[in-house]
Protein backbone atom coordinates (compact mmCIF):
# COMPACT_ATOMS: atom_id res chain seq x y z
CA UNK A 1 0.00 0.00 0.00
CA UNK A 2 2.70 2.57 0.78
CA UNK A 3 4.45 1.85 -2.53
CA UNK A 4 1.99 2.38 -4.31
CA UNK A 5 0.97 5.67 -2.49
CA UNK A 6 4.18 6.95 -3.15
CA UNK A 7 4.32 5.65 -7.02
CA UNK A 8 1.05 7.63 -7.70
CA UNK A 9 2.26 10.93 -5.56
CA UNK A 10 5.31 10.76 -7.89
CA UNK A 11 3.34 10.64 -10.81
CA UNK A 12 0.85 13.37 -10.08
CA UNK A 13 2.86 16.12 -8.05
CA UNK A 14 4.66 16.78 -11.25
CA UNK A 15 1.37 16.82 -13.44
CA UNK A 16 -0.10 18.90 -10.33
CA UNK A 17 2.59 21.84 -10.00
CA UNK A 18 3.20 21.41 -14.13
CA UNK A 19 -1.36 22.59 -14.72
CA UNK A 20 -0.62 24.94 -11.71
CA UNK A 21 2.52 26.65 -12.50
CA UNK A 22 2.70 26.50 -16.51
CA UNK A 23 -1.17 26.28 -18.24
CA UNK A 24 -2.49 29.60 -18.97
CA UNK A 25 -5.34 29.97 -16.87
CA UNK A 26 -7.69 28.79 -19.94
CA UNK A 27 -6.02 25.74 -20.50
CA UNK A 28 -6.02 25.08 -16.43
CA UNK A 29 -9.49 25.32 -16.05
CA UNK A 30 -9.77 22.74 -18.85
CA UNK A 31 -7.07 20.40 -17.69
CA UNK A 32 -8.89 21.04 -13.71
CA UNK A 33 -12.04 20.47 -15.29
CA UNK A 34 -10.69 16.64 -15.83
CA UNK A 35 -10.48 15.08 -12.38
CA UNK A 36 -13.56 17.23 -11.21
CA UNK A 37 -15.66 15.36 -13.68
CA UNK A 38 -14.06 11.88 -11.93
CA UNK A 39 -15.06 13.37 -8.93
CA UNK A 40 -18.25 13.66 -10.50
CA UNK A 41 -18.49 9.94 -11.32
CA UNK A 42 -17.71 9.00 -7.94
CA UNK A 43 -20.14 11.50 -6.37
CA UNK A 44 -22.37 9.35 -8.60
CA UNK A 45 -21.36 6.50 -6.33
CA UNK A 46 -22.08 7.92 -3.16
CA UNK A 47 -25.44 8.85 -4.19
CA UNK A 48 -26.11 5.28 -4.76
CA UNK A 49 -26.64 5.40 -9.02
CA UNK A 50 -25.80 2.06 -10.58
CA UNK A 51 -22.38 2.18 -12.73
CA UNK A 52 -23.20 3.11 -16.34
CA UNK A 53 -26.24 5.38 -17.77
CA UNK A 54 -27.09 6.22 -14.15
CA UNK A 55 -24.36 8.14 -13.26
CA UNK A 56 -24.44 10.03 -16.69
CA UNK A 57 -27.03 12.83 -15.76
CA UNK A 58 -25.28 14.04 -12.97
CA UNK A 59 -21.68 14.19 -14.82
CA UNK A 60 -23.49 15.72 -17.37
CA UNK A 61 -24.78 18.28 -15.54
CA UNK A 62 -21.31 19.32 -13.65
CA UNK A 63 -19.78 19.51 -17.03
CA UNK A 64 -22.73 22.18 -18.19
CA UNK A 65 -22.50 24.16 -14.95
CA UNK A 66 -18.67 24.67 -15.34
CA UNK A 67 -18.97 25.70 -18.90
CA UNK A 68 -21.96 28.36 -17.98
CA UNK A 69 -20.30 29.60 -15.00
CA UNK A 70 -16.80 29.96 -16.67
CA UNK A 71 -18.45 31.36 -19.79
CA UNK A 72 -20.60 33.81 -17.94
CA UNK A 73 -17.97 34.77 -15.65
CA UNK A 74 -20.24 33.69 -12.67
CA UNK A 75 -17.82 34.17 -10.05
CA UNK A 76 -20.87 34.76 -7.08
CA UNK A 77 -20.92 32.13 -7.03
CA UNK A 78 -17.55 31.17 -4.83
CA UNK A 79 -18.75 33.47 -1.70
CA UNK A 80 -22.26 32.19 -2.20
CA UNK A 81 -21.18 28.08 -1.99
CA UNK A 82 -20.12 29.61 1.85
CA UNK A 83 -23.94 29.17 2.87
CA UNK A 84 -23.59 25.53 1.57
CA UNK A 85 -20.54 24.90 3.88
CA UNK A 86 -22.40 26.66 7.12
CA UNK A 87 -25.36 23.83 6.12
CA UNK A 88 -23.16 21.00 6.34
CA UNK A 89 -21.43 21.98 9.56
CA UNK A 90 -25.03 21.50 10.76
CA UNK A 91 -25.58 18.18 8.80
CA UNK A 92 -22.08 16.87 10.42
CA UNK A 93 -23.16 18.23 14.17
CA UNK A 94 -26.60 16.77 13.85
CA UNK A 95 -25.12 13.26 12.78
CA UNK A 96 -26.41 10.66 12.34
CA UNK A 97 -29.73 12.26 13.15
CA UNK A 98 -31.46 14.52 10.61
CA UNK A 99 -30.28 12.27 7.56
CA UNK A 100 -33.16 12.79 5.84
CA UNK A 101 -32.56 16.46 5.24
CA UNK A 102 -30.12 15.62 2.29
CA UNK A 103 -30.44 11.87 1.34
CA UNK A 104 -33.12 11.95 -0.97
CA UNK A 105 -31.73 12.24 -4.85
CA UNK A 106 -32.69 16.12 -5.59
CA UNK A 107 -30.83 16.76 -2.40
CA UNK A 108 -27.90 14.44 -3.22
CA UNK A 109 -27.96 15.71 -6.88
CA UNK A 110 -27.48 20.03 -5.61
CA UNK A 111 -24.97 18.81 -3.20
CA UNK A 112 -22.64 17.36 -5.88
CA UNK A 113 -22.62 20.13 -7.80
CA UNK A 114 -22.12 22.67 -4.50
CA UNK A 115 -18.83 20.74 -3.87
CA UNK A 116 -17.34 20.19 -7.32
CA UNK A 117 -18.19 23.22 -9.12
CA UNK A 118 -17.52 25.96 -6.82
CA UNK A 119 -13.86 24.37 -5.28
CA UNK A 120 -12.80 24.37 -9.37
CA UNK A 121 -13.93 27.61 -10.08
CA UNK A 122 -12.34 29.01 -7.22
CA UNK A 123 -9.32 27.01 -8.03
CA UNK A 124 -9.64 29.19 -11.65
CA UNK A 125 -10.01 32.40 -10.15
CA UNK A 126 -6.90 32.30 -7.97
CA UNK A 127 -4.61 31.00 -10.73
CA UNK A 128 -6.31 33.94 -12.83
CA UNK A 129 -4.72 36.25 -10.05
CA UNK A 130 -1.27 37.82 -10.31
CA UNK A 131 0.90 35.96 -9.19
CA UNK A 132 -1.80 33.05 -8.98
CA UNK A 133 0.04 29.76 -9.15
CA UNK A 134 1.73 30.80 -5.50
CA UNK A 135 -1.88 31.64 -4.11
CA UNK A 136 -2.94 28.39 -5.52
CA UNK A 137 0.34 26.88 -3.41
CA UNK A 138 -0.64 28.73 -0.52
CA UNK A 139 -4.34 27.10 0.10
CA UNK A 140 -2.54 23.62 -1.41
CA UNK A 141 -0.32 24.13 1.99
CA UNK A 142 -3.19 25.42 4.33
CA UNK A 143 -4.39 22.22 3.31
CA UNK A 144 -1.45 20.18 3.79
CA UNK A 145 -0.45 22.03 7.05
CA UNK A 146 -3.65 21.03 8.64
CA UNK A 147 -3.39 17.78 7.94
CA UNK A 148 0.25 17.59 9.02
CA UNK A 149 -0.34 19.54 12.41
CA UNK A 150 -3.35 17.37 13.32
CA UNK A 151 -1.93 14.27 12.63
CA UNK A 152 1.19 14.84 14.79
CA UNK A 153 -0.73 16.65 17.62
CA UNK A 154 -3.52 14.51 17.20
CA UNK A 155 -1.53 11.16 17.80
CA UNK A 156 -0.27 12.46 20.97
CA UNK A 157 -2.94 14.30 22.48
CA UNK A 158 -6.42 13.48 20.56
CA UNK A 159 -8.41 11.93 23.23
CA UNK A 160 -11.13 14.55 23.23
CA UNK A 161 -12.79 13.49 19.61
CA UNK A 162 -14.30 16.50 17.08
CA UNK A 163 -16.57 14.81 14.91
CA UNK A 164 -17.24 10.40 16.77
CA UNK A 165 -20.53 9.50 15.11
CA UNK A 166 -18.37 11.08 11.40
CA UNK A 167 -14.62 10.49 11.85
CA UNK A 168 -13.88 8.76 15.13
CA UNK A 169 -9.90 9.34 14.03
CA UNK A 170 -10.56 12.88 13.85
CA UNK A 171 -9.97 15.19 17.04
CA UNK A 172 -9.86 18.25 18.80
CA UNK A 173 -6.64 18.55 19.27
CA UNK A 174 -5.65 18.04 16.16
CA UNK A 175 -7.53 20.64 15.02
CA UNK A 176 -5.68 23.15 17.72
CA UNK A 177 -2.72 21.80 16.10
CA UNK A 178 -3.89 22.30 12.69
CA UNK A 179 -4.62 25.11 13.21
CA UNK A 180 -1.35 26.13 15.08
CA UNK A 181 0.82 24.78 11.86
CA UNK A 182 -1.48 26.52 9.65
CA UNK A 183 -1.02 29.68 11.45
CA UNK A 184 2.51 29.68 11.35
CA UNK A 185 2.27 29.21 7.22
CA UNK A 186 0.28 32.31 7.18
CA UNK A 187 2.61 34.38 9.48
CA UNK A 188 5.74 33.32 7.37
CA UNK A 189 3.56 34.06 4.21
CA UNK A 190 3.00 37.59 5.32
CA UNK A 191 6.45 38.57 6.68
CA UNK A 192 7.99 37.43 3.11
CA UNK A 193 5.10 38.42 0.41
CA UNK A 194 2.76 41.28 0.05
CA UNK A 195 -0.02 38.58 0.11
CA UNK A 196 -1.68 40.71 2.67
CA UNK A 197 -1.30 44.09 1.23
CA UNK A 198 -5.24 44.45 -0.43
CA UNK A 199 -6.98 42.99 2.51
CA UNK A 200 -4.62 43.70 5.65
CA UNK A 201 -3.19 41.23 8.15
CA UNK A 202 -5.53 40.62 10.37
CA UNK A 203 -8.43 40.29 7.59
CA UNK A 204 -5.85 38.06 6.18
CA UNK A 205 -4.90 35.87 8.96
CA UNK A 206 -8.68 35.70 9.62
CA UNK A 207 -9.86 34.64 6.29
CA UNK A 208 -7.03 32.12 6.47
CA UNK A 209 -8.01 30.17 9.94
CA UNK A 210 -11.51 30.04 8.24
CA UNK A 211 -10.33 27.94 5.80
CA UNK A 212 -8.60 25.43 7.72
CA UNK A 213 -11.54 25.01 9.49
CA UNK A 214 -13.36 24.27 6.20
CA UNK A 215 -10.69 22.24 5.20
CA UNK A 216 -11.55 19.87 8.51
CA UNK A 217 -15.11 20.15 7.48
CA UNK A 218 -14.87 19.19 3.45
CA UNK A 219 -13.21 15.90 5.03
CA UNK A 220 -15.73 15.26 7.96
CA UNK A 221 -18.65 15.72 5.18
CA UNK A 222 -17.30 13.42 2.81
CA UNK A 223 -16.84 11.11 5.73
CA UNK A 224 -20.52 11.22 6.70
CA UNK A 225 -21.30 10.69 3.09
CA UNK A 226 -19.19 7.86 2.43
CA UNK A 227 -19.97 6.10 6.30
CA UNK A 228 -23.85 6.72 5.21
CA UNK A 229 -23.18 5.11 1.99
CA UNK A 230 -21.33 2.19 3.46
CA UNK A 231 -17.90 2.21 1.67
CA UNK A 232 -14.44 3.34 2.83
CA UNK A 233 -13.26 5.34 -0.73
CA UNK A 234 -15.03 6.59 -3.07
CA UNK A 235 -13.19 4.73 -6.00
CA UNK A 236 -9.96 3.31 -6.70
CA UNK A 237 -8.82 5.24 -9.42
CA UNK A 238 -5.89 6.51 -7.84
CA UNK A 239 -3.59 3.69 -5.93
CA UNK A 240 -3.22 3.64 -2.40
CA UNK A 241 -5.11 6.91 -2.08
CA UNK A 242 -8.48 6.21 -3.27
CA UNK A 243 -10.57 8.14 -5.12
CA UNK A 244 -10.10 11.61 -6.96
CA UNK A 245 -12.25 12.59 -3.94
CA UNK A 246 -10.64 11.45 -1.01
CA UNK A 247 -7.72 13.14 -2.31
CA UNK A 248 -9.42 16.81 -2.68
CA UNK A 249 -12.52 16.98 -0.15
CA UNK A 250 -10.52 19.33 2.10
CA UNK A 251 -10.28 21.40 -1.22
CA UNK A 252 -13.30 21.50 -2.04
CA UNK A 253 -14.48 23.44 1.45
CA UNK A 254 -10.90 25.46 1.67
CA UNK A 255 -11.13 26.84 -1.75
CA UNK A 256 -13.93 27.98 -2.21
CA UNK A 257 -14.18 29.69 1.68
CA UNK A 258 -10.78 31.16 0.92
CA UNK A 259 -11.33 33.06 -2.01
CA UNK A 260 -14.91 33.23 -2.17
CA UNK A 261 -14.07 35.20 1.54
CA UNK A 262 -10.92 37.49 -0.17
CA UNK A 263 -13.14 37.96 -3.23
CA UNK A 264 -15.80 39.92 -0.66
CA UNK A 265 -12.99 41.91 0.92
CA UNK A 266 -11.64 42.64 -2.46
CA UNK A 267 -8.48 40.41 -2.54
CA UNK A 268 -9.35 38.28 -5.36
CA UNK A 269 -10.68 39.50 -8.63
Amino acid sequence: MLKQRIITALILVPIVLGAIFYLPNHWFALALAFPVLLGALEWANIMGLDEGKPRLPFILATGVLMSVVYWLSLKFIVPLVIVWWVIAFVFVKAYPNKVEMWTSPVAMFVIGLCLLVPAWLALIMLQGQVNGPYWVMYVMFLVWGADTGAYFVGRQFGKAKLAPNVSPGKSIAGLVGGLGTTFIIAVGVIMTTSAANEVGVLAFLVVSMIAVFASVLGDLVESMFKRHRGIKDSSQLLPGHGGILDRIDSVTAAAPVFVGLMYLLGGVH
